[in-house]
């Protein structure tokens, strides 16, 4: 069957589009393109897409699937999907994965260039190929950007065999807009050479925030990848118990370096949490969550637990105690959980409507503790108290499950099978 669409389509501009079964339910979200290379100079094949489903599999859907690509959506033909994840074949591209940023030549005239983006086109067969590929003339001036070309295939010479070169801003573009968790998902699906590429190419905060979401040994990878100077820069962005968790990997010399090269104010909160035994409140709090005087209204509070970079979880309560607020605080108080907020007045001042009757933890409470007050009092935060009654840090539901979790549960290879659904990858 045709697919009804535009007779030339980017395979860059698809990333992300929803995918629909024939009626109308959300499939996933395109991710890729999958192609096979043909004798001679015939472009290669185009032979389906890649989606991504739930819990971040990604699967094959066979080109002959499609029935319809348009300007917000990818529309299949049938509802009945292999659910088997999507594994490359020998010899097969990935066309966003493997062609955006490489470094190619124009052959007429020996132009060095960089891929933008590769078009697919359908002949009258029915058949989708590569025919077209979006090429940025390299100019030799950095001021300058080079001159935009449409090519045939046959007229770019670089496209196949593992490539000399090859940057990352084009796929970094391609998936600006997902969250952290997903872009990870994304980097453990490149080659280790991609993977570092893209990382050097993220900024600090960006991949600060990635790295939290990525499974340990891909972590590792990646900051052994960075100089030590940039890799105490990611560190300082990451939350420190995040950051904390990342070093305990490494040997004790290493951690040292980092540790050293890390801004005073930002390396200090990490030690403290290095310090504590594995296992334990301590090592799993985070030692920034929400603090507040109880000379301050519930209107601060509110406007506090609004501010976008804050983590669901984290922002959930407001601790309360005496000068200072920077952990460890004064003298803690209690904790007013977001939902009183919304009950109170805005003028009212925290000090009035604290919640105290929750014994709180202590550096040392085991996990399996945590657990067990958490789900007794349906809560997704809990204050850590040390032996003068000053808070030092707040444990949450996540930091909870991220670690009573086996330690490869990002790790997509270890996830459990999902049974399949019928279809065969052609």
């Amino acid at each position: 069957m045709r697919i009804v669409s535009l007779p030339r389509i980017y395979i860059a501009r698809l990333a992300s589009l929803n995918v629909y079964d024939p009626n109308g339910d959300q499939v996933g979200r395109v991710r890729d393109a999958v192609a096979r290379p043909r004798t001679g100079n015939q472009p290669p094949r185009v032979t389906g897409l890649i989606a991504e489903i739930a819990m971040r599999r990604r699967i094959f859907l066979p080109i002959g699937r499609v029935t319809a690509i348009e300007a917000g959506s990818v529309v299949l033909n049938t509802g009945t999907l292999n659910l088997r994840r999507f594994e490359k074949r020998a010899g097969e591209i990935l066309v966003i994965e493997e062609l955006l940023d490489r470094r190619v030549t124009i052959t007429a005239g020996a132009t060095p260039g960089t891929v933008v983006d590769v078009a697919m086109e359908q002949d009258r067969t029915g058949e989708w190929a590569l025919a077209r590929v979006a090429v940025r003339e390299h100019s030799g001036r950095l001021t300058r950007r080079g001159h935009l070309r449409q090519l045939e295939w046959s007229e770019v010479s670089g496209l196949t065999g593992a490539p000399d070169s090859q940057g990352a801003a084009g796929l970094l573009a391609v998936f600006d807009n997902m969250r952290p968790a997903d872009l990870a998902n994304v980097l453990q699906d490149l080659s280790e050479s991609r993977r570092v590429e893209v990382a050097h190419a993220l900024d600090d905060e960006r991949l600060a925030d990635v790295l939290e979401e990525l499974p340990e040994h891909d972590q590792l990878e990646i900051i052994a990848a960075l100089k030590p100077e940039r890799a105490a820069d990611v560190l300082e962005e990451m939350n420190p118990d995040d950051a904390a968790d990342l070093l305990a990997e490494l040997p004790k010399p290493e951690q040292d370096v980092l540790l050293d090269l890390m801004e005073p104010d930002e390396a200090k909160p990490v030690r403290a949490l290095l310090d504590y035994l594995p296992g334990t409140a301590g090592s799993v709090m985070t030692s920034e969550p929400i603090v507040m005087t109880p000379d301050s209204t519930v209107a601060e509070a509110l406007a506090r637990i609004r501010e976008p970079q804050l983590a669901p979880a984290v922002a959930a309560a407001v601790f309360v105690a005496r000068a200072p607020t920077a952990t460890p605080t004064g003298r803690y108080l209690g904790v007013v959980h977001f939902q009183r907020l919304l009950r109170e007045a805005p003028s009212s001042l925290l000090g009035g409507v604290v919640d105290n009757d929750i014994e709180p933890l202590e550096p040392a409470t085991t996990l399996a503790e945590i657990t067990r007050r958490m789900a007794t009092y349906n809560l997704v935060c809990m204050p850590v108290i040390d032996d003068h009654n000053r808070l030092v840090g707040a444990v949450t539901v996540d930091d909870v499950l991220d670690h009573l979790l086996p330690t490869d549960w990002r790790d997509r290879d270890h996830n459990e099978p999902l049974q399949l659904n019928g279809g065969v990858r052609g």
